[in-house]
């Protein structure tokens, strides 16, 4: 379980930077077709030394307290790769990153990399929204007999979907950050309106439907 303070800190700079917006007058379109009243873009932390630091820092130390040291660190493209490899280098761990599909061309690799069956690895997310994404990445490694120790996620979006999915999977999942922190961290600082909220809020509830 990360502490409040940490996940409270990482709201503050994900705002701060602009790696979160908040627009419920505005919402988004995802890839999914969604709309959604939040866009998170984690990579934008990568351009902010001092804010990368602290992130991989936690990452290093929730790997380090939930799942011990692994024989790798593996990473979801595309986003989670560039944190993967700073949190491998920390640990002095080989690294490796898994496709969503094998590339077209070329060698047709799925995983980038050197990974070996029977390897104990750790699978860095930038973040976690329904987790199907993230669990196909889970189900490559499987393939390969890799043992999946866990997961650790720079923010989670605390859809209910992904908790009973990761629960079903039997993977592990530590979010440095989510959004109830987010929506405190967002009210604490006046980022955001009572009514703000509501949305938000309702928003979460049932972002499938939410905005048709």
């Amino acid at each position: 379980m990360i502490k409040d303070d940490i996940a409270l800190k990482i709201a503050e700079y994900l705002l701060q930077i602009k790696a979160i917006k908040l627009q419920p007058a505005k919402p988004f379109t995802w890839a999914s077709g969604w709309k959604s009243p939040i866009y998170c873009d984690n990579r934008v932390a990568l351009s902010y030394p001092k804010i990368r630091t602290y992130i991989r820092q936690e990452l290093v130390k929730a790997i380090e307290v939930k799942y011990g040291k692994p024989d790798a660190i593996v990473a979801v493209a595309t986003g989670a790769i560039a944190q993967g490899a700073l949190v491998a280098e920390a640990l002095g761990l080989p690294f490796a990153y898994v496709r969503p599909v094998p590339k077209e061309h070329g060698m047709g690799n799925q995983i980038e990399g050197e990974l070996k069956s029977g390897q104990s690895v750790v699978v860095i997310e930038d973040l976690v929204s329904t987790g199907k994404s993230s669990l196909q990445v889970v189900e490559v490694l499987h393939k390969m007999d890799c043992e999946v120790k866990g997961m650790v996620s720079i923010f989670n979006y605390s859809f209910k979907t992904s908790a009973d999915s990761f629960k079903k999977a039997k993977c592990p999942l530590v979010s440095l950050c989510n959004y109830e922190a987010l929506l405190q961290q967002a009210v604490e600082t006046n980022y955001i309106t009572d009514k703000d909220l509501e949305t938000l809020n309702a928003w979460r509830d049932n972002p499938e439907a939410w905005g048709k």
